[in-house]
């Protein structure tokens, strides 16, 4: 049989091409997307920045330890730095002491303050004029000139300062240095001390201090890290750090790490945005490979399947002269791993090809680090061959299964009527799909609303959807045909009674057809839909509490300073309540995991004039420092006392006095006294009865006016939040669906040319009835564009679905959503369907003689 196998490749070689094609380009897709994301786990962190020429940083340790009353040992990074022991200072003398904190030119961009003896870190050379060396004076890195006169906004305010230098700057980083002394005033922090000696004295000098407590602070203590591992406990022959906890607490251990080598970029500024990218891209590939590995199995089962439906009159004869159902499954088994291991071997050759295109494309985006190094593992290219080996297997098994039934007796019979559509098989996991994917709607839409907006949960549904759809597709292509044939049936002449009478006649070949426009188009229109749904819906969540009439934003992450908060309490005829996000840590699963919660600090007398919060039982009237109120997640009962750490790790104790509604969009509010030294996010301006907007629209320009914060309403902030929200879930998406549709592309091409070999006798037919070629052409032409009308509708159906499922989950957490599907990419896909089904079936058309005689 396998020698049978490989004679019926060689003479159907075009029906199988686009099967080899798919099947390559999925090992070669597998094996760029393995290799980047080898590129992403191997690829070592950037190397240290701002300490590059700091041979040893000391540094505390930014990292929540808990040790539960249980014994169970847990840790989480800080939200806010806690700084070091100023006793530390004394200890290393010659020690460069660093402050990082907030401050940025008027209208400049995102700095950081530092003292300028700090500049030799990284280092941070002079290019032109001096050091400062008075309190007015300050050298930047970009965004003003020397002898220049610059407004610059720190913590504490805006005051006016003299450029005397311009030095280099930190990678992804401005930089305002100040000196020593005025930096000490603004920032009494320490961050970090940069030591140029023996990293084995510096250890012994702390690990003495450890040990006598003479170093120990009420917020820090002392212990020696080692550089391997920074964030483990004190290694042996080091002493460990006190407990930092309130009676009846779980302890708390925090120490001091000493980092060297690469250990420092712990430190630089782009950690976190390294991290995220890193992550961004694992995510991209595993999803985009995901998907990849679905449209494979689709492509290669239609593929086959189609090809079986043409070979009927083969496999009958087959079986006429012997052939028992075992050989006949076994040969089409053997076509497919023919045609999978030459495919998936070339594949898996080219693939690590297109690693570093896809790694620049994504870098391009902004959707991964530039600064990975690209793998040179061969492990992708042999997972991509057996991935490629094994779609193939999967895919085919349907197909083998239908050539294994067919009797000899329809030998005669398959050559001149299609067989059954709709076979029990087909219906039973088109039925079995559908049913379970509807289901799962159901049940997200009813107990896990949350969860439908996640897509890990949606894009499952997603897949089953459109696999239902193209199983069951053969039952609408009748209805269909003839209700987009209708309109034609009013033109001359007997060409659109033609088109419509074939489409009708063949449902299965013209399912199979249309199965790849429904893949295509189906998952841009999905994707792309719920993807402004659930944005839609998450913005919606987040703006409607607000009741304010204006809101004053930062420009940046840096926050709102004490000197505009100030000002902006000064506005007549309005009331102004400042917020700040910050964290929370509690122990949970009995004391074995810190968690970390996002909070909300604010002024509780104005708390329900800028937003309305509605809470379930308690009442914020009663928000003060030693209470807090929660949301439906904590799991607490009001009354209840609950132990927990604020952002820099110091413990508290509060009461709960209020439970928030379900789906609050704050997890927790808490009263300004736990923000520490974080500066407030945002502030909300709601105008007294009677107020002239004019008047109060001008004076919070006055006070906004040279503070890097501007003025919003909050229709044009809740427009913002939206417009931003959706900017980066589509880009991310349309990686993605980039990455898919070329796949469906060669899907589309693949059938096409299959079913073009089964045309050519009624091509020919036509031809000798007296048709012109420009007529077949046309012919040709319409019957193209119907099928790809076809897929469009059945993708509606399957859009419409998931859609519709999506919307009643949506509608639990904001109420009613709109239906906004993207209709300009997506018109898009389907006119690039359109045009490649046009070309594909003109082109082998354009080749057929009128004296053909019509296959039999």
């Amino acid at each position: 049989m396998l020698r049978i196998a490989w004679s019926t490749l060689r003479t159907r070689s075009l029906s199988f091409a686009g099967t080899f094609v798919a099947l390559m380009l999925g090992a070669a897709l597998m094996a760029a997307l393995g290799q980047v994301l080898a590129s992403s786990v191997s690829s070592p962190d950037r190397a240290p920045q701002r300490y590059a020429a700091a041979p040893v940083v000391v540094a505390p340790d930014e990292r929540l330890t808990v040790r539960s009353p249980y014994g169970a040992v847990s840790d989480a990074p800080l939200a806010e730095p806690r700084g070091l022991a100023p006793s530390l200072v004394e200890l290393l003398p010659g020690a460069v002491v660093d402050r990082i904190f907030p401050a940025r030119l008027d209208g400049g961009p995102a700095a950081v303050g530092r003292p300028w003896s700090a500049a030799r870190t990284a280092p941070q050379r002079l290019s032109e004029g001096r050091a400062p060396a008075r309190d007015d004076e300050i050298v930047v890195t970009g965004g003003a000139r020397v002898g220049q006169r610059v407004r610059v906004v720190t913590a504490a305010g805006v005051q006016v300062y003299r450029v005397v230098g311009v030095a280099a700057s930190v990678p992804a980083q401005s930089t305002v240095f100040f000196s020593d002394e005025r930096a000490a005033r603004l920032s009494p922090r320490i961050d970090a001390l940069a030591v140029w000696r023996p990293v084995a004295e510096v250890r012994a000098a702390l690990g003495a201090a450890a040990t006598s407590g003479t170093a120990a602070s009420p917020s820090t203590a002392v212990a020696s890290g080692t550089a391997a591992t920074p964030n483990t406990a004190a290694t042996p022959g080091t002493a460990a750090s006190p407990d930092l906890a309130q009676p009846g607490m779980p302890a708390v251990s925090s120490q001091v790490l000493v980092l060297t080598g690469q250990d420092r970029a712990l430190l630089d500024p782009t950690r976190e945005s390294d991290d995220q990218a890193r992550n961004n891209t694992n995510t991209i590939v595993g999803i985009a490979a995901g998907f990849a590995g679905f449209i494979a199995i689709f492509v290669v089962s239609s593929t086959f399947a189609f090809a079986v439906g043409q070979r009927q009159r083969e496999f009958a004869l087959l079986r006429t002269i012997g052939a028992t159902t075992g050989q006949v499954s076994r040969m089409v088994y053997g076509e497919a791993l023919l045609i999978a291991l030459a495919a998936s071997a070339l594949g898996a050759l080219l693939g690590p090809l297109g690693a570093q295109p896809i790694m620049t494309w994504l870098t391009s985006l902004g959707m991964a680090p530039t600064w990975l190094t690209p793998s040179t593992s061969s492990i992708p290219s042999y997972v991509a061959f057996a991935t490629g080996v094994l779609v193939a297997v999967l895919g085919v098994a349907v197909a083998a299964w239908r050539a294994a039934r067919v009797r000899p007796a329809e030998a005669l019979r398959a050559a001149a009527v299609e067989p059954k559509a709709m076979t029990t098989g087909r219906w039973i996991a088109g039925g079995g799909l559908l049913a379970t994917a509807l289901i799962s709607m159901t049940v997200n839409a009813v107990s896990d609303p949350d969860g439908a907006t996640n897509n890990k949960t949606f894009m499952p549904i997603v897949m089953l959807l459109i696999a239902a759809v193209g199983l069951l597709a053969p039952v609408f292509v009748r209805p269909v045909t003839a209700l987009l044939a209708a309109p034609l049936g009013r033109l001359r002449g007997a060409g659109a009674l033609v088109v419509a009478g074939w489409a009708g006649a063949s449902a299965r070949r013209t399912a199979a057809v249309a199965a790849p426009v429904l893949v295509t188009v189906a998952l841009a229109a999905t994707l792309l839909g719920a993807m402004a749904m659930t944005d839609a819906t998450k913005s919606a969540m987040q703006t409607a509490p607000v009741r304010a009439d204006y809101l004053v934003l930062p420009t940046g992450a840096s926050g709102l300073d004490r000197q505009l908060v100030e000002r902006l309490r000064t506005v007549p005829g309005a009331d102004v309540t400042t917020a700040t996000s910050t964290s929370l840590y509690t122990l949970e699963g009995e004391g074995s995991q810190l968690i970390e919660r996002p909070a909300e600090a604010v002024n509780p007398a104005a708390l329900t004039t800028a937003l309305s919060v509605p809470v379930t039982a308690g009442s914020l009237a009663d928000l003060r420092d030693d209470t807090i109120a929660v949301s439906p997640t904590w799991e607490l009962s009001l009354g209840q006392r609950v132990t927990l750490w604020r952002a820099d790790g110091s413990p508290a104790t509060l009461t709960v006095i209020a439970l928030l509604a379900p789906r609050s969009t704050t997890d927790s509010y808490i009263t300004p006294a736990h923000a520490l030294s974080t500066p407030p996010s945002i502030a909300y301006v709601k105008l007294h009865p009677g107020t002239s907007t004019t008047d109060v629209q001008q004076a919070l320009q006055r006070a906004t006016d040279g503070h890097n914060a501007h003025t919003i309403t909050k229709a044009a902030w809740t427009a913002t939040t939206l417009d931003r929200r959706t900017s980066a879930s589509r880009l991310g998406l349309l990686v993605v669906l980039g990455i898919m549709l070329s796949y469906t592309v060669i899907a589309l091409i693949n059938t096409l040319l299959m079913a073009a070999p089964d045309r050519a006798g009624e091509h020919a037919a036509l031809r000798m009835l007296g048709a012109a070629k420009p007529q077949v052409l046309r012919y040709v032409m319409a019957e193209a564009l119907l099928v790809v009308a076809v897929g469009v509708i059945l993708a509606a159906v399957a859009t419409g679905l998931g859609l519709l499922g999506l919307y009643a989950a949506l509608a639990q957490l904001s109420g009613p959503v709109a239906v906004d599907v993207p209709w300009q990419p997506v018109a898009g896909v389907i006119g690039l369907c359109g045009v490649l089904a046009v070309v594909t079936a003109v082109l082998p058309a354009s080749r057929i003689k009128g004296v053909a005689m019509p296959r039999t």
